[in-house]
């Protein structure tokens, strides 16, 4: 009898065991298939308005590429328009992985109202809308787009983000230029900024911690290497998507039939929160170094013939500032 009630009792003790490996099984498998590499759609997204001096509009989207590797190219047409009105708004034909947000703006008359102006989207067979509209909810100013990209916490704000502005984006040189494919077309762009706000530093700032709690002496023990190590084992502390900040300036590919590599490779404008990611929103990014003269230089080669838009955004962590030019390619 006793043993028959040890036997049973290993008998459920494996049971459990076996639910409970086949419970992570399955729980690995459904984790496994929250996140894509490709194939997957892309979602438009309007992120808010604000209003112009002259009293009309602006619509701002952005979308979310359910893709961590596809970056799929869809031409304006019945796959990609907004509407009423005009089919093209300007609107991004390549679409960068994952969540871009912030991205163009579409200026709407004084006297818009309550109409909605929708972008559609049909990309890998799915079809997606976002809704444009004035509605008092979605007014955004620059603490707004501080929060969401991440610079700030959900609902807090500070004096220095309150003070902060814009970097101002000059392209040098024509805004429409012409190169053959594999031809490197240098591009060298001037940004400016009021140095808000002020860059990450997690050394420094571990420095005058220790310095603050156990001298001089504590300060030896802080190096690069602990203080990143500190970083890359800490959780997230907001609530939203955390950032990095710090001035930084890229150029990436809008529009165009074929492929655009950049030398020197361009830190990453969409949310890549992978720790070692060349991205703002990667926890073990630093901003990089700002040239001494403010000149940001870049050679960008192009596979294939054809008319390329590119688009260059100045970020400073809380707001940005955008450039657009159009390259014709010829063989």
């Amino acid at each position: 009898m006793i043993k028959e009630r040890l036997l049973t009792g290993d008998t459920l003790a494996i049971k459990a065991v076996t639910l409970v490996l086949v419970g992570l099984l399955f729980a690995q498998g459904g984790f496994a298939q929250s996140s894509y590499s490709k194939g997957r759609h892309v979602e438009p997204a309007f992120e808010g308005w604000r209003p112009n001096p002259d009293g009309t509009f602006n619509l701002m989207f952005g979308y979310m590429n359910e893709n961590w590797e596809e970056s799929p190219d869809m031409p304006v047409g019945d796959n990609n328009f907004f509407s009423p009105g005009d089919l093209d708004q300007g609107q991004p034909t390549h679409f960068l992985p994952r969540r871009n947000r912030f991205t163009f703006e579409v200026t709407v008359p004084s006297d818009w109202g309550e109409r909605e102006l929708v972008w559609t989207l049909n990309i890998n067979g799915v079809e997606r809308k976002a809704y444009g509209t004035l509605k008092a909810d979605y007014l955004v100013d620059n603490m707004v787009i501080a929060s969401e990209t991440g610079s700030l916490g959900a609902g807090t704000s500070s004096p220095e983000s309150r003070a902060n502005i814009p970097p101002v984006v000059s392209v040098q040189g024509d805004n429409i230029r012409a190169t053959t494919v594999a031809e490197p077309l240098n591009l060298e762009t001037i940004v400016t900024d009021d140095g808000l706000p002020e860059p990450t530093d997690p050394v420094e700032e571990a420095r005058q911690f220790a310095e603050f709690a156990g001298g001089a002496l504590a300060v030896a023990f802080v190096t690069e290497e602990n203080v990143m190590q500190r970083r890359l084992m800490s959780p997230p502390i907001k609530v939203t998507v955390q950032k990095v900040n710090g001035l930084y300036y890229s150029w990436n590919k809008w529009r165009g039939p074929g492929e655009v590599t950049f030398d020197k490779p361009q830190v990453k404008v969409w949310e890549d929160t992978r720790t070692s990611a060349n991205s703002p929103w990667g926890s073990l990014w630093l901003p990089p170094p700002i040239p001494v003269d403010g000149v940001y230089d870049v050679n960008a080669t192009f596979s294939e013939p054809g008319e390329y838009i590119l688009w260059g955004r100045a970020d400073d962590g809380g707001l940005y500032h955008d450039a657009w030019i159009t390259v014709n390619v010829s063989e």
